[in-house]
């Protein structure tokens, strides 16, 4: 037999014109996709993504694999439907923060609480792109946009804050421009059985440019932001010179100069520290990014097939045929 060659990113690109606008955070990201899938070997005829409406819902076509293009808020449904139709294949989910947050909040947060084994990318970029430049769930008070042209008076929706109350078992975030880390997450998320949930921040350069410049533009990344990882020290600073200190009397972080105080180390598996990284907000603190939570926990597709293991063992291989004609019956002439 003649070993097949392992593939590149290129060979996950499709024949399809890419079409977002120039500059759009999404090339960055489908950029990382394509790379994530060849270093984790993906199998195009056993991948397939799932997307709703918006400007991200793109994505299947980009990728040589499978896909499918699907409505408004229901990529969630859909993949669980594919999910369930064949538990082999590997599924991703491509949603917005409007298409997953709004008219999809309800099945997100299934998805998330059954814990099906699939990879959730939500694109944030605090706006709806697509339908030109309304405010979306995560945009921040204040905004103005054509359906708030006086500002937002709602309090934003924060992604991993939703998938951590929504039971989620794998919560991260990372910057569509920061390739590696983002490779990294997308690897470590592939890699969890069960629901993983990734918030990546987006640029929209057309309607909402900049909206994350306060921690991601070059200059404030050292500064605003914190990159997570399971067992390592929470510092930053251009001179890792901060940390993140437990304040036991008001059981809160604060930041601390490093060696003055003892800095917290990073535990993926302890929801309660998850949930005080991912309400971080600038300028009092970074942003977390990376694996703010992992604690696997059985998937919801194992636990439908073993009721129908369990089913067929006690009663035997079922007849679609006699159940439909099981019980009064009648022809129609």
């Amino acid at each position: 037999m003649t070993a097949t060659a392992p593939l590149a990113a290129k060979d996950f690109a499709s024949d399809q014109e890419v079409r977002w606008c120039p500059g759009c955070g999404d090339y960055a990201i489908l950029k990382a996709m394509q790379r994530t899938l060849a270093e984790v070997g993906a199998d195009p005829a056993r991948t397939v993504f799932v997307s709703g409406i918006g400007c991200a819902a793109r994505f299947p076509y980009y990728v040589a694999t499978y896909g499918f293009h699907t409505i408004h808020g229901r990529a969630p449904a859909i993949a669980t439907g594919v999910k369930l139709a064949n538990p082999e294949l590997d599924v991703w989910v491509i949603a917005g923060d409007g298409d997953a947050l709004s008219i999809g909040g309800n099945h997100t947060l299934h998805l998330l609480r059954r814990n099906l084994d699939v990879q959730f990318l939500l694109f944030n970029n605090e706006i709806y792109g697509l339908t030109k430049g309304q405010y979306s769930p995560t945009s921040r008070r204040g905004t103005r946009s054509p359906s708030t042209p006086q500002g937002s008076v709602e309090s934003p929706v924060s992604p991993v804050q939703f998938a951590l109350g929504a039971g989620g078992r794998f919560v991260a975030r990372a910057v569509d421009t920061q390739a590696a880390e983002l490779v990294e997450v997308l690897t470590r998320a592939h890699a969890h059985r069960g629901a993983s949930f990734v918030e990546v921040f987006q640029n929209c350069v057309v309607f909402n440019d900049g909206v994350f410049a306060d921690f991601t533009a070059k200059a404030a990344a050292p500064e605003r932001q914190v990159f997570v990882r399971h067992g390592e020290p929470l510092v930053f600073g251009p001179q890792r010179d901060r940390g993140l200190r437990l304040d036991p009397r008001r059981l809160a972080l604060e930041v601390v100069p490093v060696g003055t105080a003892e800095v917290l180390v990073h535990d993926e598996r302890n929801r309660v520290l998850a949930e005080l990284l991912a309400a971080m907000q600038p300028p009092d603190f970074p942003v977390a990014l990376g694996v703010l939570y992992c604690d696997p926990a059985p998937t919801y597709e194992s636990g439908v097939f073993g009721q129908v293991d369990q089913a067929r063992a006690a009663q035997g291989a079922a007849d679609v045929g006699e159940l439909l004609r099981r019980g009064p019956t009648w022809v129609v002439e």
